[in-house]
C-alpha cells in the first residue's frame, strides 16, 4: 500500500470554548478519493481549513508525506502540493477561462525590456491542460460567467492538476449542481484519481460520494461518526448513518407509538 501524501491523528480545533473538531483522524493516500461527510455545522469546514493551511490545529498531529506540518498559511500548504477548490472556486467571472486559468501565474514573454503577457501560449496551455483531462470547451477565451456550474468546477480542477498538486481537496464540488453535472464533476474527480493525486471530497450526498471514493469519514457536531474503507461499507449503510440511522428509528418508533395512543 503507497504511503500516505496526508495524515491526520487526532486533530482537534477549539475557537474560544466552542470545540469545532475533535480527535478526527484519517488518511489521504496516492491514486484514492478520501471523502468526508456531514451535515452543516458537523466540522468539514474546519477540517479542510485545517488541511488548507487557513487555521492551525490545537490538538493531534497532522503529517504531510510523513512529516509533520503546521502551516501558516495556504501558501505553505500550496508549496506542498495541497490545492484547495472551494464552493466558490475563486474565479473571476467577467475574465476569459485561460486568464482565470492562470490567475497569478501568467506566462509571458520578453519584448526588448519589457514582460509582456503571453496570450497564445495561455490559451495554447490551457487548451491542452483541460484536454488532457478530458475537458472540450470550444473556447478559452470565452468567459467563465458564461460556464455552467460543472463546467467552471471542472476548469477548477484541472487548474490544480496543472500547476502540480499532489493533494486536490475539494470543498462540496456539487452542493448547487443538477444530476448531470454532478456526474460530469464526478467524473473529473476519478480523472484526478486516477493521475495518482489523492483526493479529498467534502460533500453532505453519499450519493455523489460512493461512487468515486476509497474510504469515509463521517463527521457528527466535530467528532468523527465513524471511518470505513469502501470493502467495509455499502451505499445503504453508508446513507443510513449519514441520516442519523438510530435517531430516526427512535423518531419513527416515537411517532408510532403516539399514533397507538
Amino acid at each position: 500500500m503507497s504511503e500516505p501524501l496526508i495524515e491526520v491523528s487526532g486533530i482537534g480545533k477549539t475557537y474560544g470554548s466552542v470545540i469545532a473538531l475533535r480527535d478526527v483522524s484519517t488518511v489521504v493516500r496516492p491514486g484514492e478519493v478520501t471523502c468526508v461527510l456531514g451535515d452543516n455545522g458537523a466540522g468539514k469546514s474546519t477540517l479542510i481549513k485545517i488541511l488548507a493551511g487557513v487555521h492551525q490545529h490545537d490538538a493531534g498531529e497532522f503529517r504531510v508525506e510523513g512529516e509533520p506540518v503546521r502551516f501558516a498559511s495556504p501558501r505553505d500548504a500550496l508549496d506542498r502540493g495541497i490545492a484547495t477548490v472551494y464552493q466558490d472556486l475563486a474565479v473571476v467571472p467577467l475574465m476569459s477561462v485561460w486568464r482565470n486559468f492562470f490567475l497569478g501565474s501568467e506566462p509571458t514573454r520578453r519584448v526588448g525590456p519589457f514582460r509582456l503577457l503571453d496570450r497564445r501560449k495561455g490559451k495554447a496551455t490551457t487548451k491542452q491542460a483541460l484536454a488532457d483531462m478530458g475537458i472540450d470547451l470550444r473556447d478559452v477565451e470565452q468567459t467563465v460567467g458564461t460556464l455552467s456550474g460543472g463546467e467552471r468546477q471542472c476548469v477548477a480542477i484541472a487548474r490544480a492538476v496543472h500547476f502540480g498538486a499532489k493533494v486536490l481537496i475539494l470543498d462540496e464540488p456539487t452542493a448547487a449542481l443538477g444530476v448531470k453535472q454532478a456526474g460530469v464533476v464526478l467524473r473529473y474527480v476519478a480523472q484526478a484519481r486516477d493521475r495518482g493525486l489523492g483526493v479529498v471530497l467534502i460533500t453532505h450526498n453519499p450519493h455523489h460520494a460512493y461512487p468515486v471514493g476509497d474510504r469515509f469519514l463521517l463527521l457528527k457536531r466535530g467528532a468523527p461518526l465513524g471511518s470505513y474503507e469502501k470493502s467495509a461499507i455499502d451505499l445503504a449503510e453508508l446513507t443510513r448513518q449519514m441520516a442519523g440511522g438510530a435517531e430516526l428509528a427512535a423518531l419513527e418508533h416515537e411517532l408510532r407509538s403516539m399514533e397507538a395512543g
